[in-house]
Formats: C-alpha cells, sequence, structure tokens
C-alpha cells in the first residue's frame, strides 16, 4: 500500500474542500460504526426482547467510563504525528508510531483487565436493575476482551489520520462491520445466544479491524511504515504523546463519570426506560458520530499547521468548521427530529420505549448545535498544544454542572424531561468555556509567534 496516494498536506488549498474531503470518510466510517452497532441493538432487541436490549443499553457509559482515560491518549498521538508531519521531519514520525502503537497495546491489556474486575460491582453501583444486571455483566466481560485490540485500531487509525488518509480506516471498517453483522445474526438468530452472541460477534470484528490497520501499517511506504524491530516506547515522544492525550483522557474520563451518573438516574425509572434510553441513544449518536468527523480535522488541520508554521490558518479552520457543524446540525439533527419514531420502531415495538425514546431525542437534538462546539473546539486547543484548559472547561462547565443539576433540580422535580434537560444546559456552560479556551490559546500562538520572528529578525 502507497501512503501517497492516501495522505496529503493539510495546511495547503482551499480549506473548505479539504476539510470535507477529509471529514466524508470519517463521518462515513463513524456512522458505518454506528449502524453496525445499531444492528446489535435491533438484532438483540428484536430477537431477545427488551430485556436483552436494555441489558447491552445499561453498559454503554461504564464502557465508556473505563475505557476513554487511555483513548484520550490516541488524541495525544494524532496531534503529535501531525506536527512532525506537518514539519516533515520522518524519524520523528517512525518514533511517533512505533511509540502509540506500544502505548496502546500496553494500554488496551491495563483496561481489559480493569473492565474485566470492576464490571460488577460498577454496574451494582450504577443502580442496573436486578433483571438485566447479570446480562449486562455478561455482554461486559466478553466485551472487555476485545478492548486490546480496540485500542490497538484506535491508535493507528488516528495515526492515518494525522496524515492526512481518512479513507483506509473507513474502508476497514466496512469490513469488520459487515462481518460483525453476519456474526450477529448467526450467534443469535441461528445460535440463540442473546446477549452473548452480540458481546462474541463484536469481539472477533475488533480483532480483524486490528489485523488489517496493522497490515497497512507494515505496508506502508517512507516513516509511517510499521516494524516489530523498532517497536519501543520513545521516551520523549511519550512525553509529549501524554502531555496532549492524558488532558484529553481525562476530560473524557470526567465526561464519562457525568455520563455514569445520568445513567444511574435512568436506571431509577426501570427496565423499560432504561431500553427507551439504549435506542434513543443510539439514533442520538448518528449525529453525534458525524460531528466527531470535524473534531478530527480540527486535530488534523490545526496540527499539521502547526507544524508548518502556518498560523494563520487557524482562524479559518475553526470558521468553517463551525459552519460545517452547523449545516449538520440542521440536516441530521431536523431529521432526527422527523422521523425518530420510525427510527426508535427498528429497535423495538415496544411504544412505551418507543414514546420515552422520543423524549430524549426531541431535548437533545433541538440543542445538539451547542453539543458539537463543545466537543469540536477541543480539538482546535489540543492540536495548539493547550490541552488542559479544554479539559477544565469539560470539568467545570458539564460534569460538575451535571452533578449539581442532578442532586438540586432532577431531585426537586424528578421527571424525565427535567433528567434529560441536564444535557443542553451543561452544553452551553461547558461550550462557552470551550470557545474562550480556543481564543486564549490562538492568541498565545500568535504572541510567541511574533516573538519568535522578532528574535530572528533581531540576529540578521
Amino acid at each position: 500500500m502507497n501512503s501517497e496516494n492516501y495522505d496529503s498536506e493539510m495546511h495547503s488549498g482551499p480549506l473548505l474542500g479539504r476539510i470535507l474531503i477529509f471529514a466524508l470518510p470519517i463521518m462515513a466510517m463513524n456512522v458505518l460504526q454506528l449502524l453496525f452497532n445499531a444492528a446489535d441493538m435491533v438484532v438483540v432487541g428484536r430477537f431477545s426482547g427488551s430485556q436483552a436490549l436494555a441489558a447491552v443499553g445499561a453498559t454503554g457509559p461504564l464502557i465508556n467510563l473505563i475505557v476513554n482515560l487511555f483513548m484520550g491518549l490516541s488524541v495525544g498521538a494524532s496531534v503529535i504525528v501531525a506536527q512532525d508531519y506537518g514539519a516533515e521531519k520522518p524519524d520523528n514520525i517512525s518514533r511517533s508510531v512505533h511509540t502509540s502503537i506500544a502505548i496502546s497495546a500496553v494500554s488496551g491489556v491495563v483496561v481489559m483487565a480493569a473492565g474485566l474486575v470492576l464490571c460488577k460491582p460498577l454496574l451494582g453501583i450504577m443502580g442496573t436493575p436486578k433483571d438485566i444486571i447479570d446480562l449486562s455483566v455478561l455482554y461486559t466481560k466478553v466485551y472487555f476482551l476485545g478492548l486490546p485490540a480496540s485500542m490497538i485500531y484506535n491508535f493507528g487509525a488516528a495515526i492515518l489520520r494525522a496524515t492526512g488518509d481518512s479513507r483506509r480506516p473507513m474502508y476497514f471498517l466496512t469490513i469488520t462491520g459487515i462481518v460483525n453483522v453476519i456474526l450477529n445474526v448467526f450467534f443469535v438468530v441461528g445460535l440463540h445466544m442473546g446477549v452473548l452472541g452480540v458481546a462474541w460477534a463484536t469481539v472477533i470484528a475488533q480483532y480483524l479491524s486490528t489485523l488489517l490497520i496493522m497490515l497497512c501499517l507494515s505496508r506502508s511506504d517512507g516513516p509511517l511504515r510499521f516494524s516489530f524491530n523498532l517497536l519501543r516506547i520513545d521516551r520523549h515522544k511519550l512525553k509529549d504523546i501524554v502531555r496532549i492525550g492524558l488532558p484529553a483522557g481525562l476530560q473524557g474520563l470526567l465526561f464519562s463519570i457525568s455520563n455514569v451518573l445520568i445513567q444511574s438516574a435512568v436506571n431509577s425509572f426501570g427496565s423499560i426506560m432504561v431500553a427507551a434510553n439504549a435506542a434513543a441513544g443510539n439514533v442520538e449518536g448518528f449525529v453525534g458520530t458525524a460531528m466527531n468527523a470535524y473534531y478530527n480535522a480540527a486535530i488534523t488541520f490545526t496540527g499539521q499547521s502547526m507544524g508548518a508554521k502556518k498560523y494563520d490558518q487557524i482562524d479559518a479552520i475553526a470558521k468553517v468548521c463551525t459552519i460545517l457543524i452547523f449545516a449538520t446540525w440542521i440536516v441530521l439533527g431536523g431529521g432526527v427530529l422527523l422521523f425518530g419514531r420510525s427510527l426508535l420502531s427498528f429497535y423495538t415495538s415496544n411504544p412505551e420505549v418507543i414514546d420515552l425514546g422520543m423524549l430524549r431525542l426531541k431535548v437533545k437534538m433541538s440543542a445538539y448545535f451547542i453539543c458539537a462546539v463543545m466537543n469540536v473546539y477541543p480539538g482546535l486547543t489540543r492540536a495548539m498544544g493547550y490541552s488542559i484548559l479544554p479539559m477544565l472547561c469539560t470539568l467545570v462547565g458539564a460534569c460538575l454542572m451535571r452533578i449539581v443539576w442532578l442532586a438540586t433540580v432532577f431531585k426537586w422535580y424528578p421527571t424525565v424531561v427535567m433528567l434529560y434537560m441536564c444535557y443542553p444546559v451543561t452544553w452551553a456552560f461547558a461550550g462557552l468555556g470551550q470557545v474562550g479556551s480556543f481564543f486564549y490559546a490562538r492568541h498565545q500562538v500568535r504572541t510567541r509567534a511574533m516573538e519568535e520572528a522578532g528574535q530572528a529578525q533581531a540576529v540578521s
């Protein structure tokens, strides 16, 4: 595989077209992944019942809680590789690639062990309904067996995206997603394995995706080429990746903690509500995961512009990403509001589940533009080398505010609508902070660039 057919310089040329060319394969990949995840939910919900659907849906916040800390390191890997690529430093790129893969392998084993040990007590603490907790524990334990593979794939995909290659990860996910769906039908419909069948189908697909991404890197030309002989953790690259990635991981962890608390509140309404929340969350995810493509674009474009010292493009990148966020929200968010009931009917025929699911979709889709801004702008800030500020904004604006909301407003008015209102309220607080962080980081970068230019002029 010749990487020249896929890599591109993201810091030159018309931005709107380049961002779309880069983001659309990621968007397609994310939507495909959700379609395959939706297939999991549809198969288990239709052929194993609402309890099985609720059991799988109840595990999402817990899985994200354990995974996100380490997954944030892949953000650090993406930023560092993008900066090295923009600066045209092949030796640095190679060291970043091999350090990233080594980190991913170690992280995957750690996350797997943590998940296997902690899943049952944490699901209990979350108040998972008694009629589904055994199925939830079973699903989670099998799911975590695939985490080492999932971690390596995500780091490998981050490396490819950092060089402008967003297509091959999409191809690999398409292949493994189709395999996952086929295995779902075989295990659940054919062998009647229920929740266990969905879990094993996911694990097998995860290991296949890792095999494909590693073959891709092993056959790439130039500094992206992976070799086991070079696999080691470079101390300096590790420091750079952790500097950017650890705050990103902590942000994901903190965000997941707040979602775990919300899931606990959802669980208090019973398994019907859990099933509705899971189905609506899966539908909503199509909008969120499309927006996530702009987050990846923001990291890659800004990172390469930083490496090439083209700081003047950062404002333009932010403007284009904001315009695309708004357009995507209007089209996809509006579509979910119009066709939400039909979409939910794919997951279940239970009218009570559909009604409760629509409550979540109406509240969240109406304000999803704010959520997207909150999620995309940290990519711009991190790519400029400022990763702690976005974490703090999420901690205060989202996590702490959600805890306050649950302890006050929801406690005073314990209704489903009031529970879901915590999302748009906290998005607004965190979003304002993330935009402010971007402007602060941009000002610092410009000031530093002017100082360096002045020093160079003085020396000459």
